[in-house]
């Protein structure tokens, strides 16, 4: 067995039996439980993992931390065995998280929980890509001259080069408790996924439920649907970067006047409310001739006017709530930098497996998982 103090002999008992033959029960045991790699090894390399650009700089930060040998191919299906167990968990609601609603209370005493998603590109490997990787391992080994096994199974590839994973999280005031999950499914999938997460947390005890979102309609649709929160706030830094692109084209890029036309209208966003800041589009828009500038004024004014009813600054500042999605922006970041970079490419269920890992760190859980229900991985 592989162990965290390195390679142990095991003693075992054989038993014998004229009719049944000979057999060795705890062989058996150790072959159907994967337990030749102790649960420390395998808990280790997933949480090396968690910080690699690579299953080959885990394998070698394995060796150079614990001086354990385990080969990069070796080491990838066991990561990405164990991120499928999490994934498995995680779905049929096995673990809980360590906090609820009750424990969400801001300075004024008052439960206070933030709920944000978001999609997130993720690299698949297509199928012209398989055929490409395997049609150069035949040549290779044809050119060895050797005789090897055949290849396994060959998967499908993606249709794809990319797909967009869907990330949920729940946060409270401080950060102090957060609750990450994540799914390949689509935008329905990412909607049930927020509820139960819901139901976990017990949402519905916290006085004061808010989400902060980025505008796009899925996601406020999956809210809504779900009856998930009180109020739903446009990421104010998201509205700033649509204004910006049209000041950018309608005054050009190094204008005076364009930036200072950018910071009064943000200005009332902020401070009087959405219907003062359309007063001021449509004034600003009026004298426009160009056919260009008209467009883009006419894409700025549709934008807010489709999520005018998410654009409520002065009423969530005066009520203390936070006005940005910043938490699930960088939380998006953490769950998937594993995953992304330059020369990965996945299929869809392991990399599904790794956010999970991701997801489980991010959540405050990993202890949890690895002490109380890995054993009982299947």
């Amino acid at each position: 067995m592989l162990t965290v103090n390195g390679r142990i002999d095991v003693w075992r008992i054989r038993w014998h039996c004229p009719r049944e033959g000979t057999e060795t029960l705890a062989d058996r045991w150790l072959d159907e439980a994967e337990a030749t790699i102790s649960e420390g090894v395998r808990e280790m390399a997933c949480r090396l993992n968690q910080s690699s650009t690579s299953f080959e700089k885990t394998a070698a930060n394995l060796a150079r931390a614990a001086h354990l040998s385990i080969s990069k191919e070796a080491l990838r299906q066991l990561i990405e065995g164990e991120g499928k167990a999490v994934l498995r968990v995680l779905q049929r609601g096995e673990l809980q998280p360590p906090w609820t609603a009750e424990d969400c209370r801001t300075a004024e005493g008052v439960s206070r929980m933030y709920l944000g998603c978001d999609g997130v590109q993720v690299p698949l490997v297509t199928e012209e890509e398989k055929q490409k990787r395997r049609t150069n391992i035949r040549e290779k080994r044809r050119q060895r001259g050797r005789r090897c096994r055949p290849l396994p199974r060959a998967k499908t590839g993606a249709d794809q080069a990319y797909k967009e994973f869907k990330v949920a999280h729940f946060y409270d005031e401080t950060m102090k408790h957060r609750y990450v999950g994540a799914t390949s499914g689509d935008h329905e999938a990412a909607g049930r996924l927020m509820q139960r997460m819901a139901c976990q947390l017990e949402l519905p005890k916290a006085e004061e439920k808010v989400a902060n979102v980025d505008g796009a309609p899925w996601i406020r649709n999956q809210i809504e649907f779900h009856g998930l929160v009180d109020a739903i706030g446009l990421d104010f830094y998201h509205l700033r970067e649509n204004v910006q692109k049209s000041r950018r084209i309608v005054f050009g890029e190094e204008s005076a006047k364009g930036k200072a036309w950018l910071e009064e209208v943000m200005h009332t966003f902020r401070h009087a409310g959405s219907d003062a800041a359309w007063d001021q589009l449509v004034a600003w828009r009026s004298p426009l001739r160009s056919p260009t500038k008209r467009k883009e004024a006419n894409r700025l004014m549709h934008y807010v006017a489709e999520r005018k009813p998410m654009i409520r600054y002065p009423e969530f500042r005066r009520r203390g709530w936070q006005i940005g999605s910043g938490p699930t922006e960088s939380e998006c970041k953490t769950t998937t930098q594993r995953v992304k970079g330059r020369g990965r490419r996945w299929d869809g269920a392991n990399a599904e497996a790794m956010i999970a890992l991701a997801c489980l760190d991010d959540s405050r859980m990993w202890q949890t998982y690895w002490i109380t229900l890995n054993p009982a991985r299947n």
